[in-house]
């Protein structure tokens, strides 16, 4: 399951009138959660591709938050980030140099004690994967923007062992 979940597959092309909108190199989780909040005052002073809308940020964001942790948590430094425009959406691309270690979704894990960031990804973004390029691993995720009409139907994603789809725990 977790290898077509998160199966090895080059990242796509960006296309035509392609742009970094924002590249960063987080070393610490502190440092992660304040690039992020330098992607969002970038992409809300001017650097919003047309077409873009706040959810799609939001969206643009939580996948960055998950890839770029899981690269401090279980990659080797140094873990970059980029974000590049792709014409219909954003291509997030998190590397870091443990091409060894691929992307792990959890597996019969109790959603309290987390884990479950790649299935998060995978179901808030039109296509994902990761790849190996050099001595580096590329975990890559494609965002959509809503307006472009490129967000289509996508087939449920399997839900970890305990775990039912569509509701939440409580504490």
């Amino acid at each position: 399951m977790a290898d077509t979940l998160w199966g090895r597959r080059s990242m796509p092309e960006p296309g035509p009138d392609v742009f970094t909108v924002w590249q960063g190199e987080p070393v610490t989780p502190g440092e992660l959660t304040a690039l992020r909040v330098g992607l969002r005052a970038v992409l809300s002073d001017g650097a919003r591709p047309e077409g873009a809308n706040d959810d799609d940020i939001d969206r643009l964001l939580l996948a960055y938050e998950e890839l770029a942790s899981n690269g401090l948590r279980h990659g080797q430094q140094p873990v970059r980030v980029a974000v590049t425009t792709t014409g219909t959406g954003w291509l997030l691309e998190v590397s870091d140099a443990a091409a060894d270690r691929p992307p792990q979704p959890a597996v019969g894990r109790d959603a309290s004690k987390g884990g479950l960031g790649l299935y998060l990804v995978a179901r808030l973004c039109a296509a994902h994967g990761w790849t190996v390029r050099g001595d580096r691993k590329s975990v890559w995720a494609r965002i959509d923007f809503a307006s472009s009409g490129a967000l289509q139907q996508r087939p449920s994603l399997p839900v970890p062992r305990g775990e039912t789809p569509g509701r939440s725990r409580s504490h």
